[in-house]
Order: structure tokens, then C-alpha cells, then sequence
């Protein structure tokens, strides 16, 4: 049992959607206008429901930066999905990895999502974490409790580093917190091997699993966290009505 269809987290029976789509009519349009500039290649319709959902709630100049980390947690998910041996996708991720790291290009490359990743300046290196901790993933046999701490910890430093591009460096710390939780509840939602399961739930009793307090900014992060904490590994993030209430609220108040 490794990790299976992390990145389209849907709801199964289509209720994700359908919320989706009823709490979202009226900030689409909005939404368009001002992501008018972005380039229509990155797909924004492939992210996870609960991810595009709290894209939303994000404060215009930040929308590069935060869709620039869903965008490429997304990609990378894919690539562990779909790798059929785990040196084929470490060579991938290596890629990105490369990429990413210091001395990685800048500038124009032909992929949309690299040259959007480009706003992310000297943080781009916790990006090319992020690849190492999609990494501890690639597993022929059981994984193992560094292999989940690993991925958490690589999300939570990448979610700490957009706060600081965004200029919230006080706020670094609970972006962490927040980034972590997530991606323990979202991790723990997708497995199905017992052993891997009960790692995974010793791994979120262990969170603190406080309501994030974070600045507008990074509310996006505030909605996901709500959905998490609401989840805890033990459904998706968003599997029923309650859950799009909720992410709706913590997306317009942030509490």
C-alpha cells in the first residue's frame, strides 16, 4: 500500500464537485478577472477540489505565489501516482529537484509552472524540498514512520517559506504547523495498508491541532488547515456539506 491518487483527492460520488460548484458561482467571475494574466497551460481545473476551493480566498498579489505551491505539490503527487518503479520517479523528481535548487534556470523555460515558480526568488530551494519529501513516498515495500514524517516535514517548510515570500515572516512558524497538519490529514485519508495507517494516525495524534491564527495573505492555507483539522486522516478534506460550509467560512472570516 503506497500512496494512491493523492493528487485528484475528489470526492468520490461527485458531492465535492457539486459543492464545489454551489459555493463558487459567484467568486469564479472574480476569480477570472484576476488571474486574467496567468498562462491557461497550468491547468488550474487538475488541482483537488479542496485546493481550488481555497484558492480562491487568496488576496490578488498572492495568487502567483500560492498557486505556484498547490500547482507543483499537485504535479509532484502525480509523479509518485503514476511511477511504476521508484527509480523512474526519482528521476523526475530529480528534475524538478534540479530545477528548483540552487544554480537551477530561471527565466522562460516552456513549462508554464516553472516560469511561474520563478516569483518565488530565494525560496525556490524549500520548493526543491518539496520534491524530497514527495520522494520519501516512492516505496516498493511498507512506509515507514520517517518516510510520513519526511513528506510532512518537506510540506511544512515549503508552506513556511511562501510566507515569508509573501512577507510574513512572523508568520512563518504557524505556516509550518499548518503546511504539516495538512499534509498528515491528507496523507492518512489515501492510504489503505493497516501498518501504514496506524503509522499515520500515531503521526497526527502527535500534531498540534490548534486553529491556525494566520494574516490574510495566507488564507488559502488557513481554509486547507480548517479541513484538515476537521478530517484528521480520517476522511478527505472535503467529503460532504459541513466541510464546504466550513472551508467558506475560514475562507471569508479566517476562523
Amino acid at each position: 500500500g503506497v500512496v494512491t491518487a493523492l493528487s485528484n483527492s475528489r470526492v468520490n460520488s461527485g458531492l465535492g464537485r457539486k459543492i464545489f460548484c454551489q459555493l463558487m458561482d459567484l467568486r469564479e467571475a472574480r476569480w477570472a478577472l484576476g488571474s486574467c494574466v496567468m498562462d491557461v497551460t497550468l491547468h488550474l481545473g487538475e488541482l483537488p477540489v479542496e485546493r481550488r476551493l481555497a484558492l480562491t480566498y487568496a488576496p490578488g498579489p498572492a495568487r502567483p505565489i500560492i498557486l505556484g505551491l498547490l500547482a507543483l505539490d499537485t504535479r509532484l503527487a502525480g509523479i509518485v501516482r503514476q511511477a511504476r518503479e521508484p527509480l523512474l520517479g526519482q528521476l523526475r523528481l530529480s528534475w524538478w529537484r534540479d530545477r528548483l535548487g540552487p544554480g537551477g534556470p530561471s527565466g522562460t523555460s516552456g513549462d508554464p509552472l516553472l516560469d511561474l515558480l520563478d516569483d518565488w526568488g530565494d525560496q525556490r530551494g524549500a520548493l526543491a524540498g518539496l520534491a524530497d519529501g514527495w520522494e520519501h513516498l516512492l516505496c516498493e515495500t511498507q512506509l515507514d514512520s520517517a518516510a510520513l514524517a519526511g513528506f510532512a516535514e518537506a510540506r511544512a517548510q515549503a508552506c513556511a517559506a511562501m510566507a515569508e515570500r509573501l512577507g510574513e515572516r512572523a508568520s512563518a512558524a504557524e505556516a509550518a504547523r499548518a503546511g504539516r497538519n495538512w499534509a498528515v490529514a491528507e496523507l492518512a485519508a489515501k492510504l489503505s495498508d493497516p501498518v501504514e495507517l496506524e503509522l499515520a494516525a500515531a503521526l497526527a495524534a502527535g500534531q498540534d491541532w490548534r486553529a491556525v491564527r494566520l494574516p490574510r495573505a495566507l488564507r488559502p492555507l488557513t481554509v486547507l488547515h480548517g479541513l484538515s483539522r476537521r478530517s484528521r486522516g480520517t476522511a478527505p478534506l472535503l467529503s460532504g456539506p459541513i466541510d464546504g460550509l466550513v472551508a467558506v467560512r475560514l475562507g471569508l472570516l479566517g476562523i
